[in-house]
């Protein structure tokens, strides 16, 4: 059986609200220019820049087609070249769009499915960043291989760019012009996606399908039924008892319209009580006493247990290894 975790459920709407706006700390006013932060200005500026930059050639040569190893000067933009512009300036351009935006309509867009505003711009500029290496690591390689420089100054820019993006996103906490932009945030809760794992409790073991158990033969033989029926006015029939099969006389004294009790003396043989063993599986660990009440073993939620004999309040429970002892907590759990 496994535990579950209480969650409290945060509706989504309210995922921003502030938990205790009285409680945050007094904080220096900050300044910025109009309604931005001067990092916030700082990180337009540059994407501003890469957002020119952008439209100016990669490549600085193209091979001719059928022209073997012929070269012509072309020209190709991060804006002709296939979906390559969505990584390279199409995120960033998404992301300072978003921090303008919080600025200037705060009941706007909050978050980019469970990142926040910076979350989301922090992504974008190392995605970009990444990208730019990418290709001027090709640059170089190709151009140590083959003496041949593909690429124009247009991706040094960039990359250069894109870093300064990374230094103004994910490092803004750590540098003391721009950690003035994230001090004094009011609390609020964290996005569903976004809050810790609930822990991951071991799959209990499958209950393997008890054998049946042989049936004990019976001390006497079966009454037999006759087919006849009474011949009397009432119409109901009447029965006769076979003796048993070891010589005793004693049959059901119980005749058609007769109601006596039967009497039994010391000799009248009685079948003893039947238990259907059945698995069980304990919530937590529990101890199997003996008859003296000293634990023996313990069963818990990893391992099914055999239940030979249930008493109702206490179980009598066989170890693998043969030991055979009482249950007797016998509360919340489960029968395989």
């Amino acid at each position: 059986m496994t535990d579950h975790q209480d969650q409290t459920t945060v509706p989504e709407s309210d995922i921003d609200t502030p938990v205790d706006a009285n409680s945050q700390t007094e904080e220096s006013p900050q300044y910025g220019v109009g309604p931005f932060t001067i990092r916030e200005v700082s990180l337009a500026g540059i994407w501003l820049a890469a957002f020119v930059v952008s439209f100016f050639t990669v490549g600085a040569v193209s091979i001719a087609p059928g022209s073997g190893s012929d070269l012509l000067f072309g020209f190709g933009s991060v804006w002709t070249s296939g979906l390559g512009w969505i990584l390279t300036i199409g995120l960033p351009t998404v992301a300072v769009f978003l921090l303008g935006l919080r600025r200037l309509s705060p009941d706007g867009i909050r978050r980019v499915g469970s990142l926040g505003i910076d979350q989301f711009a922090s992504v974008a500029f190392s995605v970009s960043a990444v990208i730019w290496l990418q290709i001027v690591w090709e640059t170089i390689a190709f151009s140590i291989a083959g003496g041949v420089w593909l690429r124009s100054w247009v991706i040094w820019v960039s990359l250069f760019l894109m870093l300064a993006g990374v230094v103004l996103t994910v490092f803004a906490p750590l540098i003391p012009p721009f950690a003035e932009d994230f001090r004094g945030r009011r609390d609020v809760p964290a996005h569903r996606n976004a809050r810790p794992v609930r822990a991951v409790s071991p799959r209990p073991a499958r209950a393997p399908r008890a054998e049946a158990e042989p049936q004990a033969e019976q001390p006497y033989a079966p009454v037999a039924e006759s087919e006849a029926h009474d011949a009397s006015s009432d119409g109901e029939p009447s029965y006769t008892a076979e003796p048993v099969a070891d010589g005793s006389d004693w049959a059901p004294a119980q005749a058609r319209d007769t109601y006596a009790p039967v009497e039994l003396d010391d000799t009248t043989p009685i079948a003893p009580v039947r238990y259907q063993a059945f698995w069980a599986l304990a919530p937590e660990e529990r101890d199997v006493v003996d008859e003296a009440g000293q634990s023996i073993f313990r069963i818990g939620p990893t391992a099914w247990a055999l239940v030979v004999e249930d008493h109702g309040d206490r179980f009598l429970v066989r170890h693998e290894d043969g030991r055979v002892g009482h249950l007797l907590d016998v509360s919340n759990v489960t029968r395989g």
